[in-house]
């Protein structure tokens, strides 16, 4: 029989704001369970989110597709994408606030092992995750699918937690060549246990589908990419089966 994932809306304050994310989890398994913290591409908390958490509660975490943007917002174009994610950056205090947030609400869930928590996202979602760990918030991991690298924030050395995996395409022309390699540096000066897996031929967005046609659409340099979404999926297993083991 198909697995039955439970799915509910869990609310939380931040930065003055109402934040609404969805939280999935398996209601066969018992006990606590690793939590994630998923974050979204710069859409915002959309149906793509949606369901890598009910993917991610099939593999036994409780996984929280969250809402950053307040309300759970989606954007309705990349004009209106642009602008809440740039919204975000401009004021980085707040950005914090509302990861941090998110980390309690999690963290809270009578499913969640408190003690194992990542966080992972896509696009936006990943760069979110990496500053999660350089504002020291207490990760066990943290995994980025073509994410950006460039950060916000400058960690000192102890300050960045979590163990990393990068899943970056190749052929991403929105991750340039420099900020791979000042990335790799960070990581090296922090002393971060990570790892750098890049795909060939794999395009920014290689893992939503929908990633092709909204390239199209917005003239963006985007593309899914059946096989990387395979790999990079079954990379992301490992990482976690290691980091929570």
């Amino acid at each position: 029989m198909p697995v039955q994932i439970q799915t509910e809306i869990v609310s939380h304050q931040a930065s003055g704001r109402h934040f609404a994310s969805y939280l999935a989890h398996d209601p066969a398994r018992s006990g606590k369970r690793p939590g994630l913290i998923v974050l979204p591409e710069w859409w915002g908390l959309n149906d793509y989110l949606r369901r890598r958490a009910r993917e991610l509660a099939g593999l036994g975490f409780v996984a929280m597709a969250t809402d950053v943007y307040g309300d759970g917002r989606e954007a309705a174009d990349s004009t209106e994408a642009g602008t809440l994610m740039n919204g975000l950056f401009a004021d980085i205090p707040s950005l914090g606030e509302r990861l941090r947030a998110a980390y309690e609400t999690l963290r809270a869930h009578p499913l969640v092992d408190p003690d194992r928590i990542g966080a992972m996202g896509y696009c936006l979602g990943g760069a979110l995750s990496l500053h999660m760990g350089r504002i020291g918030v207490p990760l066990r991991g943290v995994v980025s699918f073509h994410g950006a690298l460039t950060r916000a924030h400058v960690a000192k050395k102890g300050e960045f937690k979590p163990a990393v995996l990068i899943c970056h395409g190749e052929a991403d022309a929105l991750v340039p060549t420099e900020d791979q390699v000042a990335f790799r540096k960070e990581m090296d000066e922090l002393g971060v246990d990570y790892q750098f897996n890049a795909y060939p031929g794999a395009k920014h967005g290689f893992t939503n589908p929908e990633a092709t046609d909204k390239g199209k659409k917005y003239n963006l340099p985007l593309a899914y990419d059946e096989r990387t979404d395979r790999q990079s999926w079954e990379d992301m297993k490992t990482f976690w089966a290691k980091v929570f083991r």
